[in-house]
């Protein structure tokens, strides 16, 4: 049932295939980036998932507190996070409004697509940009949380700020291939 809210799914559809002989090694590469990501991201969701569990039994049967493991978490989630959205996007499963594309005439959509992409090239080109001024910030000057442990904030921003580039790359490399006429299994777009 739907209310509006849909995965743009790429299996349906298809995702954009460059029919730019560079367009498609550069996108080609991207993707074996993505999957090289996603398998790190899925160990450290599992090495979060043990460090929290960890946590816990030290905590409740040891009686023995820990300092780090909060912040390692979090580390490891926010690096996670940031670092499969390239992938994500690759595959188009941001979650989108289709409430206008089915009343939209297929050319208003193509043109609405385009929109959105270049739109949100320019929105994560900017993020990209200041997540690398953070990282720089905290590198220079030696920023570190306010715990006890006291981890380096470059780990975190550094991990935000690769993940927001590949993004980005995602982003212009299906920008690129929509605006050279790039196809969707075959069929032009």
């Amino acid at each position: 049932m739907s209310h509006g809210f849909e995965l743009e799914s790429a299996t349906a559809t298809g995702p954009l295939q460059p029919r730019n002989a560079t367009l498609a090694l550069l996108t080609r590469g991207l993707d074996w980036v993505n999957r090289q990501v996603l398998r790190a991201s899925m160990v450290a969701l599992v090495l979060t998932a043990a460090v929290l569990t960890y946590s816990v039994l030290t905590r409740y049967f040891l009686k023995i507190g820990t300092d780090w493991q909060d912040e390692a978490s979090v580390f490891m989630l926010v690096g996670a996070m940031f670092m499969c959205t390239a992938y994500v996007q690759s595959l188009r499963g941001h979650i989108g409004i289709e409430a206008l594309s089915a009343f939209l005439p297929a050319a208003v959509n193509r043109v609405r697509l385009l929109l959105v992409d270049v739109v949100s090239t320019l929105f994560c080109s900017f993020f990209s940009w200041k997540s690398w001024t953070l990282f720089y910030e905290a590198w220079s000057q030696g920023q570190t949380t306010s715990s006890s442990f006291a981890p380096p904030l470059w780990i975190p921003y550094s991990l935000m700020s690769v993940g927001m580039s590949l993004l980005t790359l995602q982003l212009l490399l299906q920008t690129a291939t929509r605006l050279t006429g790039g196809e969707v299994r075959g069929e032009p777009v």
